[in-house]
Order: structure tokens, then sequence, then C-alpha cells
């Protein structure tokens, strides 16, 4: 078979097969509905892009600052381990003390568990706030609770103008021993939620302790 030949048939044969093909398939009317594929602001979260003005974002960031400045200015870090030794000893708690269970000796044991620094480790202070270091920390201060309550008519940090504060009258929270607690002037929020603990505490003794610690843990935890 000669070249010729078999370039004759090579050509026949792709000319059947050209012929044999139906072609594209032509459209057809069997299609979904329009919008059955696709979400709604009923099924899915709608990004409401209207009204949106650069000129405002740009004049907050003007305001307040890049991200990378506002993430470190507005976070909430931890209290450093050595700082609530220093608040503790403005109230006049011993941290020193090592009575088991007592504020001094919760704060002593509880440095690992408050992510104090190992510095012969090189390792810095923890700065985030952890589940273990908040707990510890509201525990410090609801035992050093009843000795604060005693201990805030003779505090020099609880003097203004020469005149002590007093945290409680009775069994009423005083602004001025809240203001003094959380080192802010006390709002009637404040005074709300320390007349509360009180008044739901199964004791008004009791109550006052929750109160002073709850207040003390929401200062110092950035709540």
């Amino acid at each position: 078979m000669t070249r010729l030949t078999l370039l004759t048939i090579l050509v026949a044969s792709f000319g059947a097969a050209c012929t044999d093909n139906p072609g594209p398939t032509e459209p057809t009317d069997d299609l979904p509905p329009e919008g059955s594929t696709t979400g709604s602001p009923d099924q899915t979260f709608d990004h409401d892009n209207d009204g949106f003005d650069p000129w405002e974002v740009i004049d907050r960031l003007t305001r307040e600052g890049p991200a990378r400045y506002t993430s470190r200015v507005h976070s909430c870090p931890k209290i450093r381990y050595k700082t609530l030794g220093n608040v503790l000893r403005s109230f006049g708690i011993n941290t020193a003390d090592t009575t088991p269970l007592s504020a001094g000796d919760l704060y002593t044991d509880g440095y690992n568990a408050m992510g104090g620094p190992n510095f012969a480790n090189r390792i810095r202070e923890n700065l985030t706030v952890t589940t273990s270091g908040a707990s510890r920390e509201f525990d410090i201060f609801a035992a050093a609770a009843q000795t604060i309550i005693n201990n805030v008519p003779t505090l020099a940090r609880c003097a203004v103008g020469g005149v002590n504060a007093v945290m409680f009258t009775g069994d009423t929270c005083e602004p001025s021993g809240v203001t003094c607690l959380i080192g802010a002037p006390a709002t009637l929020q404040h005074l709300d939620f320390c007349n509360l603990s009180i008044t739901s505490a199964s004791t008004p003794d009791v109550g006052k302790r929750i109160a002073v610690a709850a207040l003390l843990a929401a200062a110092y935890t950035c709540e």
C-alpha cells in the first residue's frame, strides 16, 4: 500500500467521524428556577454596603490612629504580678503572709498561675489574661476582702482632702469606699452592683466581701 493510498483512507475515516458528530447540544428549558441556587439576606450573612463613606473611615483613623497603634492602646493585658503585689500592699495586705489560704499565701503561691516572669530561663512575664491567672486573682481578692474592708477608713490612698473613705454604712455601699477600690469615681451602676451583691448573698457580711472582691476583680481585669 502506497503512502498516497494510506493518506486517502485516513482522510475518508476522519470525514466519516466528523459527519457522525451531532455537534453541540442545544440548550434546554430544564433549568432550576432563578435564585434557587443562590443565597438571600434571609439565608446568608448580608453585607450592607449602602451609605459607606470612605471619608468617615479616614476621619476615624485620624482620630484613633492606625490599627497597630489602637491594638496597643485599647488592648487589655493582665495586671503584672509585681504590680498586683503593690496594689495589695496599698490596701494593707501582707503579701509575705504564709498563713494557708490567706491573700498573701495565695499571691506568693500563684506566681506561676498568674504568669510571673522566669528570669533564670529568660522568659518574660505572660501579658495575656488566662483562666488560671484570672481565677487566682479573684481568689486573692476574695481572701483579702475582709481585711480591705477593715483598712479602708485608715488608708492614705482612700483619704481625700483629709477625709477618710468609708466602705459601708450599715449594709449600704458608700461612693467614697467604692471609688477607693476601683481607682475611679464611683457611678450609680457601681453602687447598684455593690448593693445588689449584699442583698443577694446569704448574709450581709458575705455579700460585702463578695462585692469588694468583684469590684476589685473588675477593676484589675479590664471588665
